[in-house]
């Protein structure tokens, strides 16, 4: 019975693999619709899992040859040649130059996109920062802690009570070089 369940866990998605036959086959014939048997279809499925097997050992061995425990893509690429498939090489090689671009393009997306999400909290941060206050008139800048924030300060930024701080601090400095120049005008007298 455990051996029935285990290669169910390593069969390969049905669906996914018809599809790729189909897009295959229908590329290469153009003859409409084609149609695979349920046998024919878990022939396939059984065939690319063995492959993938294969070349994941080889891999595998590849690896551990040059003393890494990941495979990386070269030890894949070497793979397929030493199976004897070299003719898979250069097709795979170029598919993954192009998954790597999109995939770069995707990353400096993402990081522009979170840029310009921090730089909106930033700058929400400053405006809140100018009074103290949140759109609502609160101390707290989340909802949830309004009434909390009324009371304890709590969900106020570290940059919104660092401003604070160095604004008071300021304020303390001119407040001194007043006291001081008021002093000096009473001695002089």
């Amino acid at each position: 019975m455990e051996k029935v369940v285990a290669a169910e866990v390593e069969e390969l998605p049905k669906a996914i693999v018809r599809r790729v036959v189909k897009d295959k086959l229908s590329e290469l014939s153009g003859d409409g619709e084609i149609i695979i048997h349920k046998d024919g279809l878990r022939a396939f499925c059984e065939s690319a899992r063995i492959f993938i097997h294969y070349l994941s050992a080889t891999a595998n061995d590849l690896c551990k040859e040059s003393k890494r425990q990941t495979i990386n893509a070269d030890d894949v690429l070497k793979a397929i040649e030493e199976i004897e498939f070299p003719e898979f090489a250069e097709p795979l090689r170029a598919s993954l130059e192009g998954l790597r671009k999109k995939n770069a393009g995707k990353k400096a997306e993402a990081a522009k996109s979170k840029e310009v999400k921090k730089r909106k909290e930033d700058s929400s941060l400053d405006h809140e920062g100018d009074n103290g206050k949140n759109e609502d008139g609160d101390d707290s800048c989340d909802p949830k802690q309004k009434s909390a924030g009324k009371k304890s300060g709590a969900g106020k930024s570290k940059k919104v009570n660092k401003k604070k701080k160095v604004e008071e601090e300021k304020q303390d400095d001119d407040d001194d070089d007043e006291g001081k120049e008021h002093e000096d005008d009473s001695h002089g007298n």
